[in-house]
């Protein structure tokens, strides 16, 4: 059967790859079309849109580029007719993908959403949309089971979340052999996580390094995003004690004491390999502003989300400063906060249900499709 998937961002692309393996084994003669990145097109097929061509973050920056935004959405558009799937997969993205869902529904192709728009945290009229252009939703949160089920009456497939499954897969690697390839000495490592656009990056590493003299006892190093280059990030690794670790975050985790992460899919990731962070968000003031006023939740990070209580620290715009920076990574550094949050980590683990979220999305599809 003909898949064609669309996936606007990095953590897209990487549960886009997950699904389609998974879609392969269930699916020998599986072909694939989509809009994602690297990974997904390591899995095969063909790409039409890389996921970096389509990244704009906030309600400033989408306006700026609503003409580059309209002319995709004609382009989807025409590639889908031209292509005819069996099936549309939608991975998050949600402005982009429920535009194309709407018009997809109308013109009888099948539409499964992996990963449901964030609707419980704001635009939550959406879900009149999804109820009438999304054949099937597959959701990695669990309370977003009940939030569509027990809310607004919308049956759901509650599949556990795929970073599970990737994290499980990661090979661990050799330390040694890490630190020697990066220049990195005995100390331990702060890893920086700080997003995956330009102007986010920007935005988060001038604060994230100006604590860097505050701990010489310590290695920092960043986790640069497969979307960029690695010319990005030279000014940023000028200073002393501060390294560059290209498109290998997972490993960079699975040797850090402490991490410094934007906020996003970032902060669940860092959760999963047990290493306490600080999370940390500062956005474009106009955009900031009007969020502020539209979504409605008590935290930002996935982790205090779906723990409902404040497991880690977020510090957001106005509180993102060198100051509490310094204070907050000195607190996780200490052996106690590591010891309790490491409990937190595990019992975040357990309400994330278990391994096979790929597995159990490509199953459901493939039958529904059948």
């Amino acid at each position: 059967m003909k898949y064609y998937l669309i996936a606007g961002e990095a953590s897209g692309d990487l549960h886009g790859a997950n699904l389609m393996k998974s879609i392969m084994n269930e699916d020998p003669k599986a072909e694939f079309r989509f809009w994602g990145g690297d990974l997904m097109t390591d899995v095969g097929g063909t790409i039409v849109k890389h996921y970096r061509e389509l990244a704009f973050m906030g309600f400033v920056e989408v306006i700026l580029n609503l003409f580059t935004i309209l002319k995709n959405i004609k382009l989807c558009k025409q590639d889908i007719i031209t292509y005819n799937p069996d099936v549309i997969i939608f991975i998050d993205y949600p402005g982009f993908n429920l535009r194309i869902a709407k018009w997809a529904k109308k013109n009888t192709f099948k539409t499964h959403y992996y990963i449901s728009p964030q609707i419980w945290a704001w635009k939550e009229g959406r879900i009149k949309s999804i109820k009438k252009c999304i054949d099937a939703m597959y959701v990695i949160l669990p309370f977003e089971k009940s939030f569509y089920e027990d809310k607004h009456n919308f049956p759901v497939h509650f599949v556990g979340h795929p970073l599970i499954d990737a994290i499980a897969n990661h090979k661990q690697v050799m330390p040694d052999v890490f630190k020697k390839e990066y220049n990195l000495d005995d100390r331990p490592i702060v890893a920086i996580l700080p997003g995956s656009r330009k102007q986010e990056i920007r935005k988060m590493l001038e604060v994230m390094l100006s604590v860097v003299d505050e701990f010489p006892n310590y290695q920092f190093a960043i986790a640069g995003a497969p979307s960029q280059d690695p010319e990005f990030y030279a000014p940023f690794i000028k200073k002393e004690g501060v390294h560059l670790v290209m498109n290998r975050t997972y490993d960079l985790l699975s040797l850090s004491n402490a991490a410094l992460v934007t906020s996003g899919t970032a902060t669940l990731e860092t959760a999963l390999f047990k290493v306490p962070e600080v999370v940390c968000y500062k956005g474009n003031s106009i955009s900031y502003q009007i969020a502020k006023r539209v979504i409605n939740l008590d935290y930002i990070s996935l982790v205090n989300l779906i723990m409902d209580k404040p497991v880690v620290t977020e510090l957001i715009q106005g509180d993102f400063t060198t100051e509490r920076l310094t204070k907050e990574l000195a607190i996780i550094i200490d052996d106690y906060k590591r010891a309790v949050m490491f409990l937190d980590y595990y019992d975040l683990e357990k309400k994330l249900g278990g391994k096979g979220a790929s597995d159990k999305t490509a199953q459901l599809i493939i039958e529904s499709i059948s």
